[in-house]
């Protein structure tokens, strides 16, 4: 469950200054698995550009600084955003084959498994 009444940060995502797209932050601070990624997007003139994939593995490094005591970061996907599913499999986000109530499908990034040293990497 989103801890919508803990804390919730907005950021935008840039490129040489100009913004390619947005998400936020939603999370209980210091837990270990209440970490959300919400509002996950690239602009339309900016998408194939492979911004996605690299802004993704920011954000996963961001959180994973900023709030060391993360382990697990979670997030919701469409059932039928067929290339953003694409995405976070191949990031290394896997289903849990639960939805919420809006029948989004929720999705976990184990960031203790996919931490080597101080360095992410993507499976």
């Amino acid at each position: 469950m989103k801890p919508w009444d803990e804390a919730l940060d907005p950021y935008v995502l840039l490129v040489d200054k100009t913004i390619i797209g947005v998400f936020y932050l939603s999370y209980t601070p210091d837990s270990k698995d209440n970490y959300w990624i919400g509002g996950f997007q690239i602009d339309k003139r900016h998408q194939g550009k492979g911004y996605g994939s690299q802004a993704l593995l920011q954000i996963v490094k961001f959180v994973k600084e900023r709030h060391p005591a993360c382990c697990l970061l979670s997030l919701t996907v469409e059932k039928d955003n067929l290339h953003a599913i694409h995405l976070y499999e191949k990031f290394g986000f896997t289903s849990e084959k639960k939805e919420n109530e809006y029948a989004e499908v929720i999705y976990t990034f184990d960031l203790e498994k996919n931490i080597f040293g101080n360095e992410l990497t993507r499976p």
